[in-house]
């Protein structure tokens, strides 16, 4: 393979336009974006159940969250180990199979113990699912519109997590042990899109790295006739890539990749950004129904609060996508994480029904958006043999804050109630917006091979 080779079909899949293949690996991705939002956003709903069912105390609760978590640390950075050994969709669909086993049998669990084991083996099959999924989308997307396709790709994280609010909503309170028939519906999707990834491309980028050059050639020839969407082939180049090329062919020289010295301080910038989004999002999210309830709101109102707040997260994604591509990764980063800060004091002290509505919608919006962009410039940080492990391992990273961040929640209320919480939490999403700029802009540049 030489370096002529794999330039060619990045340049070739640099100057497509966005054609009915690039859909299908934008939705067949998509599905298990949302699938591991769903399982999330359930988890929420799932715990605020439980607290009254099974009488538990807020330490208890907060362990189930954190168990799936500490799964998801390990999944994503083994995950992303593997998908650059691998391959892209081959780790998709093993993740979707012990994320669907592991969430069917958590609709059986008869315990405390059993469920948190449970969720320890389902957040192994999710810890991999996004920051791989976010990779293999990048290696395909064109790069004067890969921003913009990331920050979709993002999006079904708000379709999932709508999903999960309605099944919290309409399922959990209206039949008996309503928690276990919402996480078997949550299972069911999983089996769709094993199917659905089967029938995508391998990355042809990923393939032309490990010496495949036929198949990435077939590949973006199906590519290229494939039938446009929106767009035309471009004839400009695109800009060289900003990450320097750093082939890496072991475990060893992927690990210390991560630290050379031309992308040390963007792997820090990444991990420090990645900690604080995950601290402050999980904090938040997971707990805004329980937390809810705690102010005096029963069950199934505060379901009907989460769900309005959700709807939020739709909008938050489609100015992220437009603003992406204007202002570049870091403005739109910092600009969001900045406007969240601001949104989670203001929900702090919100007391009345609207003020909770709408600071609740405010920090959606901004958190997501947010979270868009960190996605689509994660892995345009690291070169092709590495642009897996990059993601997956700043993803890992990310779950430690999210580990964290369940129990830390009840430790807070207790110290100063709701209102020191969404403080710390606007102080993570402060420092997160501040090291958003030390990330490389990749706008309009050529991803590293």
């Amino acid at each position: 393979m030489t370096t002529t080779t794999t330039g060619s079909v990045a340049s070739r899949l640099d100057r497509l336009p966005f054609t009915r293949t690039h859909l299908r690996v934008l939705t067949g991705s998509g599905a298990g974006w949302a699938l591991d939002a769903m399982d999330v956003g359930l988890i929420s709903f799932v715990i605020a159940a439980l607290v009254s069912e099974w009488d538990l105390t807020p330490a208890s609760t907060s362990w189930i969250a954190s168990a799936g978590f500490a799964g998801m640390a390990i999944g994503a950075t083994v995950g992303g180990l593997l998908a650059d050994r691998i391959g892209r969709r081959s780790v998709f669909a093993l993740t979707l199979l012990v994320y669907g086993v592991a969430t069917g049998a958590s609709a059986l669990a008869g315990g405390l113990v059993a469920l948190i084991a449970l969720r320890f083996l389902v957040g192994l099959g999710l810890g991999a699912e996004l920051p791989v999924a976010s990779t293999y989308v990048s290696e395909f997307a064109p790069a004067r519109m890969r921003g913009r396709i990331i920050v979709v790709l993002e999006a079904f994280w708000a379709v999932g997590w709508t999903a999960s609010a309605l099944i919290g909503y309409l399922v959990i309170p209206s039949v008996a042990e309503g928690w276990r028939w919402a996480l078997a519906i949550g299972a069911v999707p999983a089996v769709y899109a094993l199917v659905v990834r089967w029938g995508l491309p391998e990355s042809p980028r990923w393939l032309a790295s490990r010496g495949r050059v036929s198949d990435a050639e077939r590949i973006v020839s199906d590519l290229e006739a494939s039938r446009p969407l929106f767009g035309r082939t471009s004839t400009d180049s695109a800009l060289a890539p900003d990450a320097p090329a750093a082939p890496a062919t072991t475990v060893g020289m992927r690990l210390r990749g991560l630290w050379a010295p031309d992308v040390r301080v963007r792997t820090a910038a990444l991990w420090v950004v990645w900690f604080c989004v995950n601290f402050s999002y999980y904090g938040a999210f997971i707990w805004i129904p329980t937390l809810l309830v705690s102010q005096g709101f029963g069950l199934v109102r505060s379901f009907e609060f989460t769900l309005l707040i959700t709807l939020a997260q739709l909008p938050g994604y489609a100015v992220a996508a437009w603003l992406i591509e204007k202002w570049g990764r870091r403005a739109t980063l910092s600009v969001f994480l900045a406007g969240s800060a601001v949104a989670a004091i203001l929900f702090g002290q919100a007391t009345t029904v609207p003020m909770i509505l709408a600071t609740g919608m405010a920090l959606s919006f901004f958190n997501l958006g947010a979270w868009g962009a960190l996605y689509a410039v994660t892995p345009e940080t690291y070169a092709t043999t590495l642009r897996a492990t990059g993601a997956g391992w700043a993803a890992g990273i990310g779950r430690i804050a999210s580990i964290l961040a369940p129990p830390v929640v009840p430790v807070l209320q207790a110290l100063g109630g709701i209102p020191l919480v969404f403080i710390v939490l606007s102080a993570f999403f402060a420092v997160a917006a501040a090291a958003a700029w030390g990330l490389a802009e990749s706008r309009g540049r050529s991803l590293a091979d």
